[in-house]
């Protein structure tokens, strides 16, 4: 998708039609741009550049590149100066009001390591910015009564793009009553569960409550056009329905459709963020335990709906933790195991009420091998510098939960957060 060279004056697009001729196409192609790519080969036409974003109206990234000069072809005819022009094509989109990235380097040629990577952060930001712009999300069930820290504010999420959808657990259980052990999405939503995890030991009547739960929400996320759940996961669907919802939102949050707990629908932006920013299934987790007396470690963990890809091993189970209070036979469903050793990046978003905006921070660590023996889904995790983040956490007032994935990409998440969305960003380093 291109303005044919033929079209302008010297194959580029430097004149105020020119521009004009860029933008029409860009507009034509509106759905398809997730971001626009800038590249200087020369000094180039500084307000050509603004006129035909401004004209075109995408409201998407922008990536500034500017091509290399030879040192040693600096001639009238060799020389190209775009060190120079794209200090002013930065200088008309900041008039222009336009947000805009920039290369790690200054110039570059587009053949290397460094451009290349520098592509790969922006597609994560334009990720990011086109997921979460428009986003349609689903709260299922109340928070839980003692979890004051899922507040959030459902209002400034919509400010920035972000919708949410609600769902009374009644009217949930109600759908599964007038289903069938033998209906075709219930059959369907059964085969499914066996295929994703070991399910040797889980009585039959507990599958089929998974399997009956799992096509109403399927029919439900469909009619509402929603990518991501957050559910009420405890305790009245142990007491009065007899499973926990765990593998479901496992078997959700795997496909890169996000499913969180405890009702936080801040935790799961945090989780849809990083399925946008790596392609990768991101779990919703807490800041749980510290690991002996090393500063920069410490334990995370879920009871667990963790997506399967993020685990070394994994099988069901029935979750210890609520068995205590509502019965063993009525917890049926976890998906437990432990965090493959790697990389990852670690995202929390909240809604700062009192001041009225949006906030994060975001970094990376990596998951240790270090040994541990406990229950449900869990890591042993080092992050640098991990006393200043855990402070930082505090003295904000962040909520325990934080989402993670297996990536490497908090650059493009604080990029994409602070830079296109305005929100306030913390990028622990």
């Amino acid at each position: 998708m291109w303005v044919a060279p033929t079209a302008t004056r010297n194959g580029a697009i430097e004149s105020l039609g020119e521009a004009q001729q860029c933008a029409d196409l860009f507009k034509q192609h509106r759905e398809e741009i997730d971001g626009v790519l800038v590249t200087l080969p020369n000094f180039g036409d500084e307000r050509a550049v603004a006129n035909t974003l401004r004209f075109a109206g995408l409201n998407v990234p922008v990536l500034i590149h500017a091509f290399n000069d030879d040192p040693n072809n600096m001639t009238m005819g060799g020389r190209r100066d775009s060190f120079c022009g794209k200090m002013s094509v930065c200088n008309n989109l900041r008039q222009y009001g336009i947000k805009y990235s920039l290369t790690g380097l200054h110039t570059d040629d587009p053949e290397t390591p460094t451009f290349h990577a520098d592509l790969r952060k922006f597609a994560a930001v334009c990720r990011v910015v086109r997921a979460l712009r428009g986003a349609r999300v689903g709260a299922i069930g109340a928070r839980p009564a003692a979890f004051n820290t899922v507040r959030y504010s459902e209002k400034l999420f919509e400010q920035s793009g972000i919708s949410v959808e609600t769902l009374d657990l009644s009217e949930l259980i109600g759908w599964i009553h007038k289903m069938t052990d033998t209906d075709a999405p219930v059959t369907a939503k059964l085969d499914s569960i066996r295929n994703y995890t070991q399910t040797q030991g889980i009585p039959e009547k507990s599958l089929i409550k998974m399997a009956k739960m799992g096509a109403a929400i399927d029919k439900w996320m469909t009619d509402n056009q929603l990518t991501a759940t957050a559910i009420q996961c405890w305790t009245a669907l142990e007491e009065f329905y007899g499973i926990v919802p765990c593998t479901l939102m496992s078997m959700m949050s795997n496909k890169l459709m996000p499913s969180a707990c405890e009702t936080d629908i801040a935790g799961l932006i945090g989780m849809y963020v990083l399925d946008a920013a790596a392609a990768k299934p991101a779990a919703l987790l807490d800041w749980n335990n510290n690991y002996g007396t090393d500063p920069n470690k410490g334990v995370v963990f879920h009871c667990s709906n963790l997506p399967k890809d993020v685990f070394s091993s994994h099988k069901m189970d029935y979750q210890e933790i609520i068995a205590g209070t509502v019965g063993k036979d009525n917890t049926y469903g976890t998906i437990v195991g432990r965090i493959k050793p790697g990389p990852f990046t670690y995202c929390r978003v909240s809604t700062d009420d009192f001041n009225g905006k949006v906030v994060a921070y975001c970094g990376q660590g990596r998951f240790t091998d270090d040994k541990l023996n406990t229950f449900g889904g869990f890591g042993v995790i080092e992050v640098p510098n991990f006393q200043k983040l855990l402070a930082y956490i505090c003295d904000h007032g962040f909520e325990h939960h934080v989402a993670a994935n297996l990536s490497e990409t908090a650059d493009a998440i604080e990029e994409a957060l602070s830079k296109y969305l305005g929100w306030g960003v913390y990028h622990h380093r």
